[in-house]
């Protein structure tokens, strides 16, 4: 896909290691413009150091001290990707956290709070510093990162299954606002990534997390899990031209043959493929209901 991005610029939030980084790398490589941004400079200044070492171009590379939940430090950003780039096209809003593990009832509830304004809150706040720009411009990309919690429960890690299905559900809200604008709306499931976070669930162990769910993270760390460059080759897709039209979808990286979605273009606009939907017994062949 090298090319596919030229003259395109990026933002890709929590951009400073796991998934967000790979993500700006696979932009770069494809010819984009790239600000990343993340809390902790010290991993800000590492990333930085490491885009711009294979970035064919160093001008090509930016990076901001951000707290996405912060409306100022959102705007800020933003204006600094206008200054360096004087444009955005694609919005990657990767930043997130899993909360604090444990029962909805012993969890410190300011740490549980603090997962949804990052992981929703963060995610609406750039969305809404963007549109303006992408509406002036006539097109714009917006690609939401997802997570298991967006499809199924995540018992004792509450705030972030109960944030990222908030998140998937506004992507497709969204979606349906932005509806003839030619500014496309998003998200992507990653996969099983060994990443911090799945660190993070190890070190708070099977008491906190549950042992079922600590017991898959083990197989997970040790099968390798989902390659990063999976979902990075997905979220170029879906910034390139060859995605327009296509919006409103939380689509699956390891499990979805998105290549090929672009020859389904009008299945995906007349159908609900790919949303979350309800489901009721006749779903699943039951007669009653």
């Amino acid at each position: 896909m090298t090319g596919v991005l030229a003259g395109r610029a990026a933002i890709v939030t929590g951009g400073s290691h796991g998934l967000g980084l790979e993500i700006a790398r696979a932009y770069l490589a494809a010819g984009a413009q790239v600000l990343v941004c993340a809390r902790d400079v010290a991993d800000l200044d590492r990333a930085r150091e490491e885009l711009v070492g294979v970035a064919s171009d160093p001008g090509s590379v930016a990076a901001t001290e951000a707290d996405v939940s912060h409306p100022a430090d959102v705007d800020r950003m933003v204006v600094e990707a206008l200054e360096r780039f004087s444009r955005i096209d694609v919005l990657v809003n990767n930043a997130g956290i899993y909360g604090p593990p444990g029962l909805i009832e012993e969890v410190v509830w300011d740490e549980w709070e603090r997962a949804v304004r990052v992981n929703l809150l963060g995610s609406v706040l750039c969305c809404r510093a963007v549109l303006p720009h992408f509406r002036a411009n006539g097109y714009g990309k917006i690609i939401q990162l997802s997570g298991g919690g967006a499809t199924s429960p995540l018992p004792r890690l509450s705030a972030y299954a109960t944030s990222k299905a908030a998140i998937v559900r506004f992507a497709e809200t969204l979606a349906e606002e932005l509806a003839g604008t030619r500014i496309d709306v998003n998200a992507i499931a990653p996969g099983a990534l060994n990443t911090r976070l799945l660190e993070q669930v190890l070190e708070a162990g099977p008491e906190r997390v549950g042992g079922p769910f600590y017991e898959r993270a083990l197989e997970q760390r040790a099968s390798g899990g989902t390659p990063l460059a999976l979902a990075a080759s997905l979220a170029v897709f879906l910034a390139s031209a060859a995605s327009d039209g296509i919006t409103g979808k939380l689509i699956s990286a390891p499990w979805d043959p998105w290549e090929k979605l672009a020859e389904h273009a009008e299945d995906l606009r007349s159908t609900d493929v790919y949303t979350l939907r309800r489901i009721v017994p006749a779903d699943r062949d039951l007669e009653w209901g």
